[in-house]
């Protein structure tokens, strides 16, 4: 993969905040399998398939990750929270800098109830 892409999809700054929130895989009890992967080029992957809006079968192989492990490392980092404490270590980082500006923001309202009308 280009190394431009790559630090452009996950600069080093970002995987310093999200290398820590990554939950550990242990080995498994039977055995077999493959070797561990690079845990920063699957990530780079996932956040490939999420911003490009590719299918995952379509992962180019330049990620050097197979499109199983990356759907497999997205639904078990997903199921872990990874994506809600990533957000707020983010935000947490940015505020720390000064760097938000928290004056005003947004709420989507698909994800408020409406109330019913008295009628």
């Amino acid at each position: 993969m280009g190394a431009d892409l790559s630090k452009r999809l996950v600069p080093d700054e970002l995987w310093e905040l999200a290398a820590p929130l990554l939950p550990s895989f242990a080995a498994r009890p039977q055995g077999g399998g493959t070797a561990p992967c690079d845990e920063r080029a699957v990530f780079t992957a996932v956040e490939y398939m999420l911003t490009s809006g590719c299918a995952w079968r379509h992962l180019p192989p330049t990620f050097g990750t197979s499109p199983a492990t990356a759907h497999r490392r997205f639904t078990v980092w997903t199921e872990a929270g990874l994506w809600r404490r990533l957000h707020r270590a983010v935000l947490d980082e940015l505020g720390a800098r000064g760097e938000v500006d928290w004056t005003s923001a947004i709420v989507d309202a698909a994800s408020v109830r409406a109330k019913r009308r008295d009628r």
